[in-house]
């Protein structure tokens, strides 16, 4: 396949067709992409400019590349579900709106009845704070399994825990949201700043290939603030 190089740098050229064929299942989810010699030789460029498209696809969240295994395809899906996991804070910012992220702890805890029954082990809990145009908007409590080497840096934390989540290794199949109204306890309140009344509140199951859970989360929104909107893309 020829490439040309007035369309573009030639990597993401070939990034492009990558995932391309990765969406339309030409490289079906979990198969092995063709080795870096044969691409290199389909697209006649150099083995520098495979791995830069392939490092574009890792970060993008379509494949994996595995030292002794090569690249796998992880899901053809996943960008749109971890945008869908971020749509939100992108509206509001894309709505003029000023959106900061306060990380107010990360520790190892006994998770809720309902993650038990899903998963059994160890779960860590990333506790965050948003600020919407500097008053405090959503609590968000985030149960990760203990399996996955979270990092010690708390200021990581502070950009998409997704991005983060998929660097040390969780996949993400599909999300399953849930919203109800419900009184937050005392903490969550004196972060807020709200009196003792029901508020919204949404639970998130994020589950892998393996239909494995692999992240629950509950935040409790300030909706006078702002209504939870659900952006769609058609």
């Amino acid at each position: 396949m020829k490439l040309l190089k007035q369309k573009g740098p030639l990597y993401i050229q070939v990034k492009d067709i990558l995932k391309e064929r990765i969406v339309t299942g030409i490289y079906p989810v979990r198969s092995l992409m063709p080795a870096e010699t044969q691409l290199e030789e389909e697209f006649h460029v150099s083995k520098i400019t495979i791995r830069k498209a392939v490092e574009q696809l890792t970060q993008e969240g379509y494949v994996k590349k595995q030292s002794g295994i090569g690249t796998t395809v992880l899901d053809n899906r996943a960008v749109i579900k971890l945008s869908t996991g971020q749509n939100f804070s992108a509206y509001l910012q894309q709505e003029g709106k000023s959106v900061r992220k306060e990380v107010l702890q990360v520790k190892k805890v006994d998770p809720p009845d309902e993650v038990k029954r899903l998963r059994s082990g160890p779960f860590s809990c990333i506790e965050r704070l948003y600020y919407l145009d500097n008053e405090p908007y959503i609590y968000f409590f985030h149960y990760i399994p203990s399996d996955y080497p979270l990092p010690t840096d708390l200021s990581r934390y502070e950009d998409s825990l997704y991005t983060v989540l998929s660097e040390v290794g969780v996949t993400f199949n599909r999300f399953q949201d849930a919203f109800s109204v419900a009184t937050p306890h005392e903490c969550v309140r004196n972060h807020l700043q709200v009196e003792p009344l029901p508020m919204l509140r949404r639970t998130r199951h994020a589950f892998d290939l393996d239909e494995v859970l692999v992240e629950y989360s509950i935040a409790y929104y300030r909706t006078e603030l702002q209504d939870y909107v659900i952006p769609f893309d058609v």
